[in-house]
């Protein structure tokens, strides 16, 4: 191939989707776990892999992630932010060289209890995953890296709880994405004074103790930063509209 030839390529989506869960052996705290689903063809047959599928022709390239995402796992999550694209050119085995736009998603604990598991798709915890097809390992890294990134600055936590939450409930989904234990003091003190969170004159029924008071996020900040973006629709809000 001289340098004038073009290169050719199939455009395919996936999606990383996040939860926390709790290991149901040893019920310890919560830990981010993402589903995956079994290749059954070649090339990889057998191995374990990320959501997705090529893009069909007309199709947005959101509406292709929540249509294969929802196709292979029944999930239909409310956040969907494009991560990445992935084309290396040795990414694929094979004669056709393809690159993935790859989307991620964040789904409540009831929400991921929902999806349709079986032998072909399987629940992982993300920090413990067997070698995948491709190179979906480096994406998984690549988007752990991102989400814990964010959780630092933006109110993406807010996509893996209720409306209403405490602040325990949300050091909680702090510490299981990070990965490490957090001052409770100290963590009151810094999301407060973020003005990312509202208290509500509401409180948690039900508690053992003095019931917590329950906040809910400042609607002024969004999810995600889009820039200057407007924001799009959910795919499959636009079918209902």
């Amino acid at each position: 191939m001289t340098g004038h030839e073009r290169a050719s390529a199939m455009l395919a989506v996936s999606t990383v989707i996040f939860a926390l869960r709790k290991d149901e052996e040893t019920s310890g705290a919560p830990q981010v776990w993402l589903p995956l689903v079994r290749r059954i063809r070649e090339p990889f047959e057998g191995r374990w892999a990320l959501p997705g599928g090529p893009l069909r022709v007309g199709e947005d390239l959101a509406y292709a992630a929540a249509r294969t995402l929802n196709d292979t796992t029944g999930l239909t999550p409310s956040y969907l932010e494009q991560l990445y694209a992935f084309g290396d050119a040795t990414r694929s085995p094979g004669a056709d060289r393809v690159v993935s736009i790859v989307y991620w998603a964040l789904v409540r604990g009831e929400e991921a209890e929902r999806a349709s598991v079986g032998e072909n798709v399987r629940w992982f915890p993300a920090d413990e995953l067997p070698p995948l097809a491709f190179d979906h390992n480096l994406i998984v890294e690549y988007a752990l890296w991102r989400l814990r990134t964010k959780m630092e600055y933006s109110r993406i936590a807010h996509a893996f709880l209720g409306e209403r939450f405490t602040l325990a409930q949300l050091r909680e989904v702090h510490e299981a994405v990070l990965g490490r234990a957090l001052d409770p003091a100290n963590f009151r003190r810094t999301i407060e004074g973020s003005g990312a969170v509202v208290a509500t004159d509401e409180y948690l029924t039900g508690t053992r103790h003095r019931p917590p008071r329950l906040y809910r996020y400042n609607d002024s900040i969004d999810l995600a930063d889009a820039g200057p973006l407007p924001r799009q629709q959910h795919p499959f809000e636009r079918e209902q509209s």
